[in-house]
């Protein structure tokens, strides 16, 4: 009895682990779109998302991928729809230059080597993405030069120095 209980629980572990694992992508077809922040006024950080439509010509779906911005890496998470694929990131306003940010997405075995050569301090080049993203990023708008409130006040003040000298002169 122990033994065909030991028999199951090995099974049952290899079939989960043939069930996770993730599928190789050949000739990938990508359909790419992307946001950023656009207003630091109304944001503490800008924000960078990335959406994926993938296709694969060996039609594999179950493909997991990772995601390498300027040599930090981030988790690439798989949407309900098939083929979908998901990655973001934030950063502080002032460290979010303007400009192309090359996103690199790597499949398990380059993400793996990729972290090796890392951990080795060895070359990167030569280590190849499954494909990339440039995402443009035309920078965080500040907001204006002069706070709204004090270009009211200044009007109100305006208003209320005319209507002012319009009464004295009235009455006068």
């Amino acid at each position: 009895m122990a033994s065909a209980v030991r028999l199951f629980g090995a099974l049952a572990a290899v079939l989960f682990l043939a069930g996770c694992t993730a599928e190789s992508c050949t000739e990938p077809v990508i359909v790419p779109s992307y946001y950023t922040t656009n207003d630091a006024v109304i944001s503490s950080e800008s924000v960078f998302i990335v959406e994926i439509l993938l296709t694969c010509n060996n039609g594999a779906q179950n493909v997991a991928l990772y995601a390498d911005v300027a040599g930090k890496q981030f988790p690439v998470t798989r949407g309900q729809d098939v083929g979908r694929y998901q990655v973001s990131w934030s950063m502080e306003h002032k460290n979010a230059r303007s400009g192309t940010y090359e996103v690199k997405f790597f499949d398990e075995e380059s993400y793996s080597l990729l972290r090796k050569a890392q951990r080795n301090h060895e070359d990167l080049s030569s280590i190849k993405p499954l494909f990339s993203v440039n995402v443009d990023h035309r920078g965080a708008w500040n907001g204006p030069w002069v706070a709204t409130e004090v270009i009211a006040a200044l009007i109100g003040l305006l208003v209320y120095y005319t209507a002012y000298c319009a009464k004295s002169n009235i009455q006068a």
